[in-house]
């Protein structure tokens, strides 16, 4: 790699205190189906099911969902040699590279394991940005793959994927039962708690994993004002893009490198990106340690 920064411990420890407490929520939860003698091995199966589908065959599911294919480097030989020579320098093999053709500027990187990684950018990125921009973004994809955050997400999200299960069942339990059961509903009740906690803190672990791509794109390529040119240029185009092409695309918001969302997006705390205003307000920070 090309630079080095001291330790951003703020956001290690935060990534920490995250695991940390969505940890501690599911030790409640498991405690308390215990106690409740609930068997939910078969929920869980199906919860587990569910998340191997979406781990092992996520390349091809995003793929799918944006229209992407996989080139060659007679293709696109430039695209090739950038991503090849920041592989090398992150100390990755080379992931394959797609293609999704759409105005809308982007990218994104998924794919279960270092070795099964993929990355993608849109025809619209391409004409959006200049080589050394292109370069910064396809770094911040290469430190998703280094950081195994695909792998590190699917796991956060099993149990909190097993609480919606077991929500909807006792929620559809106490519907239909002809007798009152107080326990399915407590069952659901805290269920749903577990959910929506667990939900905000895998969004907030997905925003620090954002920030920790930036840093990781600007170690890579020593270029910090690049990323936050090519993400000042990302988000203003993405404005400006008619919401038929965004809304073919939204089915990968979670993956991009900017979500394309038209007008007024969600609150924060619901987001799976931090603002693009906080990310370039980091970048600008580690510029003055290499003056770019």
């Amino acid at each position: 790699m090309r630079g080095r920064w001291p330790k951003d411990w703020g956001l290690t420890f935060r990534m920490i205190l995250t695991s940390f407490l969505l940890f501690v929520i599911y030790v409640v939860f498991l405690s308390i189906l215990w106690y409740f003698g609930l068997g939910f091995g078969l929920i869980a199966g199906f919860a587990g099911i569910f998340l191997f589908v979406q781990y092992f065959f996520s390349d091809r599911l995003v793929l799918m969902a944006t229209g992407a294919r996989v080139v060659g480097e007679s293709e696109y030989p430039e695209l090739h040699e950038i991503v090849e020579d920041l592989a090398r320098k992150a100390g990755l093999p080379k992931p394959r590279i797609a293609i999704a053709e759409t105005p809308v500027p982007n990218a994104f990187a998924t794919g279960r394991s270092r070795k099964r990684a993929v990355v993608a950018v849109t025809e619209g990125l391409l004409r959006t940005l200049n080589r050394e921009e292109l370069t910064a973004v396809i770094g911040h994809e290469l430190s998703h793959i280094k950081n195994r955050d695909m792998m590190i997400l699917t796991v956060s999200s099993f149990l909190a994927t097993v609480a919606w299960f077991i929500m909807r069942y006792a929620f559809y339990a106490s519907l239909w039962s002809r007798r009152r059961d107080n326990s399915a509903i407590i069952i659901g009740i805290v269920s749903a708690i577990i959910w929506f906690i667990s939900f905000l803190l895998i969004r907030a672990l997905s925003r620090y994993r954002e920030f920790s791509a930036d840093r990781g794109s600007a170690i890579i390529t020593g270029n910090p004002s690049a990323l936050i040119s090519a993400l000042q240029k990302i988000s203003g185009n993405i404005s400006r893009i008619p919401g038929r092409y965004l809304k073919e695309v939204e089915g990968a918001n979670a993956f991009f490198i900017i979500p394309a969302i038209s007008g007024e997006t969600i609150l924060s705390l619901f987001s799976t990106h931090p603002p693009v205003e906080k990310r370039i307000e980091r970048l600008q920070e580690m510029m003055r340690f290499v003056g770019r």
